[in-house]
């Protein structure tokens, strides 16, 4: 509370002499509005046209910032700064720009200005900017600024009060969320904390340029330069914490939000309207318009809340934080008392216990401190010791430790020992380390300059000041340059600028003959067939950009390259390792999609941004000439076929259907072509099954390669491996059902049999079984490749009876009797009574079961289809 007029009283006092007494013409008013409306400008030109004047500001950087624009026009000898951590104070200092808590109140002013005042409901800071509105004067004009929801308690709580609105100079304008790449140049993302602002700009680093940094931990110093790099237009984008929506005047066209809650130091909750548009409010400046929205993961602005913000309507502040500042001195107790006192008004309330409070509670009850307690002047010099800023907030009890320090050598020695304040700037300037690191060393220093500029507290405090100052400014300069190393890509920036701005054109790009794209002397990849690859070498942090240079550079080399592939012969396509795309120089171009047929398929050229419609369709109409005439080579015995039958009509449908499977088509129930129709297939290189009809050409290695991925894309699924041409046999579940169904793998029980194996099986076994059933020939296990034990499973489910023997009397001691195979004919019904007939085996034996499938619809259909159906 520095600065405070001593034995005043309570909140009425500052008021009551208004209109009244030596200066009953003293002017007290609010000029009160949204952001950019020149509040401050304002300010500034009343304070320089009276004779003396204070303003207070809520951030040391916006002191700074105006004291310079004051000395400008009344030269250094006539302005002062007076913050925590900073004193320039002339002899014949006449102005002053100070931060709020540190405004020289006992000094006599003709003019007083407090900045957002509307601070005042800050229940961290607050109590500070209230006891600035009921207290602080000057002896002409008293002048308040802030936003327009105090304007109620301001009336209430200073008597006849004038205030001012003036509305903004430009328009405000919800744009709605975006992308985090995709945001304007000249845009400034908000987010609140530390690890949101670095990863933000780590990204904007790769994708964008690089950003600016702006953060409440920041030095002035760092902060200014940071903003210099954004004014300067060095990068195009501003990350920050709300840092920014105090009186940081920039270029910014567009505030992002990344989120919309924060931390309020005993809580994480919602912003308000209020606060959104605090910051939003920092883009547009004097005339010009300014949008504002939402970016990254951050959920959009309700309808309600946009409108709020765009129109600037808040709600009022009902309550502003308070702290009695007509103190007790007389011993620690009393002051904590007196600090403790309840506000004399309703609207006037409590705001979060203070650093400063918290330090005295403390001390006060050390039995280190406590002794030493033993007067006004001591516990004044306690309390003045406790109100050390905590610029580090390092959340422990460390503070505390050092308000103690403080106290005890300023009431032992008087002074704070020069060794003592020696090794505190020593540790904290080190210029190596983290950004973080760094920011905790600048805010010890900042400390240490808080120390150095109190009156009284050290010997040769000029000494102390220009060492803190010096130590503060290098800290400052390494942690900008580590900013700007970490989140600045000046030649990323310039590259994008330029993509932006359409200047691709002026671009120095060239693809060499070897296919390698060179832009701005940078090799960033090459072209393989219609791609641009990234090289490997290219650096990770701007490789994104940099081939989209490239991309904008090659593409003078496109259309030369779809020229020589439309004119490419049919050797240069080729399809991938599992049929699923077309490869031209060895590079994919096109995926297969499904077509009208099975032998139609049809390319689509794959996406590619250095394309445009008209030359995809060159492509594309390219590729399905070469994809007609691949599929009627590799299956050219059925499209002849096809031809000679198609002036024979009683042969068009099989063949038809036999087009439709290319090359397999499935017979259905008691369908048999004549014997004269079945010769004429024979000659035309198709033979009939008694489950299908196929040619055996279309089953040999290369068509059946092609067959497979024809089969695989008109199911839309993904080609399995192919077994070797040499398997007869696979299990059920080696291969997807329906692909084995069409590619002529006929279900025979346990396990699955090529179809022409399969087929030519069956004409064998019912050539042995046509009179009479005949033992189970054992060696066809090994014909098939499988274990013994399996044969009577797969004969049943290639459409065999199997007699089982009856069990042998316990005296028969013969070799058992052999399983009985029969064939059963198309047809034919089975059951009790055709068993009952059925010729039994010497010995008089009879098959005491009987399996009697009937042959299924389609030689492509499920195992369990053909034992349910038996």
């Amino acid at each position: 509370m520095t600065g405070v007029p001593k034995g005043t009283g309570g909140p009425y006092r500052a008021a009551a002499g208004h209109g009244s007494g030596p200066h009953s013409d003293m002017l007290v008013r609010a000029v009160l509005g949204p952001t950019n409306t020149g509040k401050t400008h304002l300010a500034i030109e009343r304070l320089l046209s009276h004779s003396s004047g204070i303003i207070g500001f809520p951030l040391r950087l916006l002191a700074r910032e105006n004291y310079d624009r004051m000395v400008a026009k009344k030269g250094e000898h006539a302005v002062a700064l007076i913050t925590g951590e900073e004193k320039i104070i002339p002899p014949k200092a006449r102005w002053f720009s100070c931060t709020v808590e540190a405004m020289p109140l006992d000094r006599r002013v003709e003019f007083v200005a407090v900045d957002e005042i509307q601070l005042c409901a800050d229940p961290d800071r607050g109590h500070i900017f209230t006891d600035r509105l009921l207290h602080a004067r000057g002896l002409s004009e008293t002048m308040f600024l802030g936003a327009d929801t105090i304007r109620h308690l301001i009336r209430r709580l200073v008597p006849g009060i004038e205030i001012e609105h003036r509305p903004r100079l430009s328009q405000l304008t919800h744009a709605g969320a975006c992308k985090l790449t995709r945001l304007p140049p000249r845009s400034a993302i908000v987010a609140f904390s530390a690890g949101e602002v670095y990863a933000i700009a780590e990204l904007l680093r790769r994708r964008r340029g690089g950003c600016a940094i702006v953060m409440g931990q920041l030095s002035p110093r760092t902060r200014n330069a940071q903003v210099a790099l954004y004014q300067e237009k060095e990068v195009d984008y501003l990350v920050a914490t709300d840092a920014i929506g105090m009186g940081l005047n920039m270029d910014v066209n567009h505030v992002a939000f990344a989120s919309l809650s924060r931390f309020d130091g005993t809580r994480i909750r919602p912003l308000t309207a209020g606060e959104i548009a605090q910051v939003a409010g920092r883009a547009g400046r004097g005339l010009r318009d300014g949008t504002f929205g939402t970016t990254g993961t951050c959920p959009p602005l309700s309808e309600e809340l946009a409108e709020a913000v765009e129109e600037h309507r808040f709600d009022p502040l009902t309550r502003l934080a308070w702290r009695n500042s007509d103190l007790d001195f007389s011993s620690p107790d009393l002051l904590l008392s007196s600090l403790n006192r309840p506000s004399p008004r309703p609207e006037l309330v409590a705001g979060h216990e203070a650093s400063d409070m918290l330090a005295l509670s403390a001390l006060a009850a050390s039995s280190d401190i406590r002794p030493l307690v033993h007067s006004r002047a001591a516990t004044r010099m306690l309390w003045e010791s406790c109100q050390i800023p905590d610029f580090r907030k390092l959340g422990d009890d460390s503070h505390i430790r050092l308000c103690g320090r403080i106290f005890t050598h300023l009431i032992r020695d008087g002074r704070i020992p020069s060794a003592w304040m020696d090794s505190q700037i020593t540790h904290f300037f080190q210029t190596a380390g983290t950004i973080d690191s760094l920011m905790q060393r600048l805010a010890g220093i900042r400390v240490c300059s808080y120390i150095a500029a109190r009156p009284g507290w050290i010997a040769n405090p000029e000494h102390w000041q220009a060492r803190t100052r010096e130590a503060e400014d290098r800290l400052s300069d390494v942690l900008h340059e580590q900013l700007t190393a970490r989140f600045v890509d000046r030649r990323a920036t310039t590259l994008i600028r330029r993509l932006d701005e359409g200047g691709h054109d002026n671009l120095l790009s060239a693809v060499t003959a070897q296919g390698n794209v060179v832009v701005e002397g940078h090799e960033v990849g090459r072209i393989a067939g219609l791609d641009l690859i990234a090289g490997e070498h290219t650096d990770a942090e701007d490789g994104r950009l940099l081939m989209r240079a490239a991309r904008r550079a090659v593409r003078s080399e496109i259309p030369r390259r779809v020229a020589l592939l439309v004119r490419d012969d049919d050797q240069q396509f080729a399809f991938s390792s599992d049929g699923s795309h077309i490869l031209w120089q060895d590079m994919p171009i096109a995926r297969m999609l499904p077509g009208s047929d099975i032998l139609s398929p049809r390319p689509q050229v794959l996406d590619n941004p250095l394309l445009d419609n008209a030359q995809r369709e060159r492509i594309r109409n390219r590729l399905q000439a070469w994809l007609e005439q691949v599929v009627r080579e590799h299956l050219a015995p059925l499209f002849a076929v096809q031809a000679a039958v198609a002036s024979t009509p009683e042969l068009r449908g099989l063949i038809h259907r036999l087009m439709e499977g290319a090359g397999i088509a499935p017979l259905h129930r008691g369908e048999r072509p004549g014997h004269d129709m079945i010769q004429r297939l024979r000659r035309l290189g198709v033979r009939v099954g008694h489950y299908s009809i196929f040619m055996p050409a279309i089953l040999k290695e290369r068509p059946m390669r092609l067959r497979a991925w024809l089969v695989a894309i008109s199911l839309n699924i993904p080609c399995p491996s192919l077994p070797a041409m040499g398997r007869i046999t696979l299990l059920p579940d080696a291969l997807p059902p329906i692909f084995m169904d069409r590619m002529g793998w006929l279900d025979a029980g346990p396990v699955r049999i090529r179809l022409d194996i399969a087929e030519k099986f069956i004409l064998e076994l019912a050539r042995m079984t046509r009179r009479a059933p005949v033992p189970l020939p054992l060696h066809l296990a090994s014909r098939l490749g499988i274990r013994r034990e399996m044969l009577p499973a797969v004969m049943k489910g290639l459409n065999m009876r199997v007699h089982h023997p009856r069990p042998m009397a316990a005296n028969h001691y013969g070799p058992p009797a052999p399983l009985m195979i029969r064939f059963l004919p198309e047809g034919e019904k089975g059951g009790k009574a055709k068993a009952a007939h059925a010729t039994p085996p010497k010995g008089g034996r009879r098959p005491a079961a009987t399996l009697r499938p009937r042959r299924a619809d389609s030689p492509f259909a499920a195992l369990a289809t053909l034992l349910n159906r038996r």
